[in-house]
């Protein structure tokens, strides 16, 4: 059985529907972000303080790659794994992609009140965030689009995504 990715922008939702569509379609659940810091002994906050982006994009790669010798999984990557070297294309050549899609407003409106520390944007005011999620959107846009399916990450109906992604792994679900 295939892989589902689930892609996007950061705070875009992959992990929250990546729990869902991993249960409703039976499959193991993996974020790549958790396993990166669990693998590495380090948060991604932490590994950007010490190191630099491109160090960590290194090592994404490598923990991406791992997944594609699995089967019968949903990962969520990180908001930029997709849009890296040619992950896209490994990606939908050994799974299947999903592109949760925001606006860049509603996008903002999570990220500003996000919980959880994003390292490209921790230390933006709102009129930089706002341009930093525009300009993201814009260079990544041709790369996101390469997915499989795309789907609108605020109004995400789990069953719905997980009866658009079954057939294309074999999986018949009821529509119930």
């Amino acid at each position: 059985m295939k892989n589902v990715y689930l892609i996007g922008y950061m705070g875009a939702g992959k992990s929250t529907a990546g729990k869902q569509l991993a249960r409703l379609l039976g499959y193991s659940f993996i974020d790549l972000d958790r396993a990166f810091e669990e693998n590495f002994r380090i948060s991604i906050m932490d590994f950007f303080e010490k190191y630099d982006e491109a160090a960590f994009r290194i090592l994404e790669r490598r923990l991406l790659e791992t997944t594609f010798t699995m089967e019968s999984h949903v990962i969520s990557t990180g908001g930029g794994t997709a849009c890296y070297s040619d992950n896209i294309h490994l990606i939908n050549q050994h799974g299947i992609s999903v592109y949760i899609h925001m606006h860049p407003d509603s996008l903002f409106a999570r990220l500003k009140n996000a919980r959880r520390p994003r390292p490209r944007i921790s230390d933006l005011n709102d009129e930089e965030l706002k341009v930093q999620i525009d300009r993201d959107m814009n260079d990544r846009a041709r790369l996101y689009q390469q997915a499989h399916y795309h789907i609108k990450g605020e109004s995400l109906d789990f069953k719905a995504l997980a009866l658009l992604v079954a057939p294309a792994l074999g999986i018949a679900l009821s529509g119930e």
